[in-house]
């Protein structure tokens, strides 16, 4: 079982628009819940369609909006234990003051009203009105019955209203809501990664991206690597569950949600984070960094300048990170990747013995629709003798879905009875 949690899918947020001015950020927040990837489906009451209408929201939706208690055209006619039963998550917002009053006292004579009563989902409500109606004492004594119920209130923002006060009672700005309910759903998605995901409990440490080494101030050697195949694999393996920390080189990429992030430029300083790594605890080590096999023997202390039609450099060799870590007293699952340009099997097959991994994932990057900066990649999947696993070959998909598929073949081998010698 694995988990995505760059996105939420197949999520279902009943949001629920009610009268106030603050229902036109409702049609900017069903935007930003479909842009993570919430379906959406839209309850509007009698004084909401006074500020909007509801072909406005059925537009945004893509679905039919919901404004009837007894609809003839819903399932059996009731509209409101259908939407119950089909919410993740009701949202009100706006939440008026005579609807948070309704949910207070239980009553149940409109659509929304029954829908709260009638749902199962966690209720979130996000007030928007008057400042001074907010502070009544009603209005707190509501609230606070909400809050006993399990209803999970949204505190309104300050500043300047409609009616020309200032104070509490504007409602958060729709990106604000919008993260809140995402965070929620990650939050929830990954305590059950934690408890059941493949790599539940393990450290993993993947390498991603180049290495520069500095030939002077301002030049250095590096390569074409963009740090997707890593950065996916990183996203992935804390979707199932780990602990992850990512020694990054230097790439344009955000960082995955829930990852810890270690920015590096050379080799010898990827190398170092990485032993520091293993006094961390280290279970897995996913090498997918493309780290230059040579630096600079002396690094200019200024820029060099044009002399002549040749430039003759010393170059030293680098230290190989993955065969380093892999002759560790305590080495955790090592896991190599070779992108090669021809041969590419045999020499992945015949790194996998040289540096004494337990798996090796290779790829052609001489294709233009799999190398370096694509978006997609193809892999191929060898392992240790000692695991007798066939190979794996990883057809053409989004680096998204390679690294899960690596995921699942570096849980099969964690759990492969190794026979005693």
């Amino acid at each position: 079982m694995s988990f995505d949690l760059s996105v939420i899918p197949n999520k279902n947020i009943v949001l629920a628009v009610t009268g106030g001015i603050a229902a036109y950020k409702s049609a900017i927040l069903v935007r930003r819940l479909k842009d993570v990837g919430f379906n959406v489906r839209v309850v509007m009451t009698q004084g909401a369609q006074a500020f909007i209408t509801p072909l406005t929201f059925q537009a945004l939706s893509g679905n039919p909006v919901h404004t009837e208690l007894l609809n003839p055209e819903a399932e059996a006619g009731m509209g409101h234990i259908e939407l119950a039963r089909w919410a993740d998550l009701l949202l009100v917002a706006p939440a008026s003051c005579d609807t948070l009053a309704k949910f207070a006292a239980g009553l149940a004579d409109d659509l929304l009203s029954t829908l709260y009563l009638a749902t199962k989902s966690p209720v979130w409500v996000a007030p928007a009105m008057n400042q001074q109606m907010w502070a009544a004492k009603a209005t707190q004594r509501n609230l606070n019955t909400l809050v006993q119920d399990g209803v999970h209130v949204i505190m309104p923002d300050a500043g300047s209203q409609a009616c020309g006060d200032v104070g509490l009672g504007r409602m958060p700005e729709p990106e604000d809501l919008a993260r809140q309910v995402t965070e929620y759903f990650h939050k929830a998605q990954r305590a059950i990664a934690e408890k059941f995901g493949m790599l539940a409990g393990k450290h993993v440490v993947v390498t991603a991206g180049p290495t520069r080494e500095a030939m002077d101030p301002v030049r250095y050697i590096s390569n074409h690597s963009t740090g997707k195949m890593g950065f996916a694999l990183a996203a992935a393996c804390y979707a199932a569950g780990a602990k992850v920390t990512l020694i990054a080189g230097p790439v344009s990429l955000d960082t995955p949600n829930g990852v810890r992030r270690m920015n590096v430029s050379s080799a010898v300083q990827m190398l170092d984070i990485s032993m520091q790594m293993l006094d961390e605890g280290c279970d897995i080590f996913i090498a997918t960094a493309a780290v230059a096999d040579y630096r600079v023997a002396e690094v200019a202390e200024h820029k060099i300048k044009k002399a002549g039609d040749d430039l003759n450099i010393s170059l030293i060799k680098n230290p190989d990170i993955v065969a380093t870590i892999a002759q560790q007293q305590k080495r955790p699952f090592m896991v190599g990747f070779a992108a090669e340009t021809r041969n590419v099997e045999e020499y992945a097959a015949g790194k996998l013995v040289a540096k004494k991994l337990d798996m090796i994932a290779c790829n052609d990057v001489s294709r233009a629709d799999i190398g370096f900066a694509s978006d997609e990649n193809a892999m191929i999947v060898f392992f240790a003798e000692q695991y007798q696993m066939q190979k794996r070959d990883l057809e053409k998909a989004s680096k998204q879905e390679i690294a899960q598929q690596l995921v699942e073949a570096i849980h099969d081998a964690l759990h492969y009875e190794i026979e005693p010698v």
